[in-house]
């Protein structure tokens, strides 16, 4: 009787959540995403792991994995955490050491998308901008060494959340839901690094991913200016430069990743800044300003984890070429099998 006259508070709370405007825009959007999203990355990871998209090696391994770390936070956070709260509210992924481990998971994913967007737009600053260490870093083993690196040290990193959360109910010896302990908030040793944690996703990769990608810019257009001002000299030709053209397409990539990763990312920087700020902890209603600015900022975040594979299509010509002939598979081998 107990359990069931607190199952149903919860699932009271689970309603008024979605009678919320934005949580009834996130109903429709979070399943719709993970439809989308999820295929999307399965078919780029399938596309990149052949090797034939015409990039380097090094490239490939960084766009890779970034796939799976997008695909991973797509199945963690949309799945687990936003679908199975709206329509799932009480299920065994609300155990609490299921909830804490989703949440090891959710934050690992996430920081690890981060971080290897960051690691790629570096690995292209240092091939367009230091050509004297590019053939010592800008390589296939290199490129493993560094998406290692992140994967572990970010594990490593949040493996403290599954130590945060404490039971919110303890029911017939069985502890439901992951509710904050109060030590999270006392213990200078946990604000110290609660701060460092915030600081590190997604203040840092922010600051770096702009200032990389100002930094290249003005280099291209140094350079390019150079370079046409030599031609000139050399012959009066300033109609077409070959390897300015090839140049360009190779950084349309970077730009692509990277620019779409800043956008997406804006808003939930800004009300992180807010929050941070001015304290802001709390909000009245589910229709607050503040409520409904986090959760459209955390919207346009995750959606960061579904655009690479749409970005490939549109900007590489052979990953084109690989995804209309995986498509196509399907309804060849169809034809092979009536016939």
């Amino acid at each position: 009787m107990a359990m069931a006259s607190t199952m149903s508070r919860h699932h009271r709370f689970s309603q008024k959540m979605h009678r919320s405007t934005i949580s009834q825009v996130g109903a429709i959007y979070y399943p719709t995403l993970a439809a989308i999203g999820i295929p999307a990355n399965l078919v780029t990871v399938a596309i990149l792991s052949q090797g034939n998209v015409g990039l380097t090696k090094g490239i490939t391994r960084y766009l890779l994995a970034m796939a799976v770390a997008d695909l991973l936070a797509l199945i963690t956070d949309v799945i687990f955490n936003r679908i199975n709260d709206l329509y799932f509210p009480t299920c065994f992924l609300d155990h609490t050491p299921v909830c804490s481990l989703k949440f090891v998971l959710v934050y690992a994913a996430l920081d690890s998308s981060v971080w290897l967007t960051v690691a790629f737009t570096f690995d292209r600053f240092v091939a367009i901008c230091c050509q004297q260490l590019k053939g010592k870093y800008c390589t296939e083993k290199t490129a493993a060494g560094v998406i290692g690196i992140v994967a572990m040290l970010f594990c490593a990193k949040n493996a403290r959340w599954y130590f945060t959360y404490q039971p919110l109910y303890v029911i017939n010896n069985v502890p439901w839901f992951c509710d904050v302990k109060l030590s999270f908030y006392d213990s200078a040793a946990w604000v110290t690094f609660d701060w460092i944690d915030t600081i590190l996703t997604p203040c840092v990769p922010f600051l770096l991913i702009f200032t990389l990608n100002v930094l290249t810019v003005r280099h291209i257009m140094v350079a390019s200016k150079a370079r046409q001002g030599f031609r000139t000299q050399r012959n009066g030709d300033k109609r077409h430069d070959p390897e300015m053209q090839n140049r360009r397409k190779s950084i349309i990539l970077l730009f692509a990743v990277s620019g779409s990763f800043m956008l997406l990312w804006a808003t939930h920087v800004a009300v992180f800044l807010y929050w941070r700020i001015t304290q802001t902890y709390s909000y009245e209603t589910l229709e607050d300003p503040f409520y409904i600015a986090l959760e459209t900022g955390y919207m346009l975040q995750v959606l960061s984890s579904c655009t690479n594979t749409y970005i490939y299509a549109v900007t590489q010509t052979k990953f084109r070429e690989q995804l209309k002939s995986m498509l196509k598979r399907p309804f060849v081998l169809v034809c092979q099998l009536i016939k």
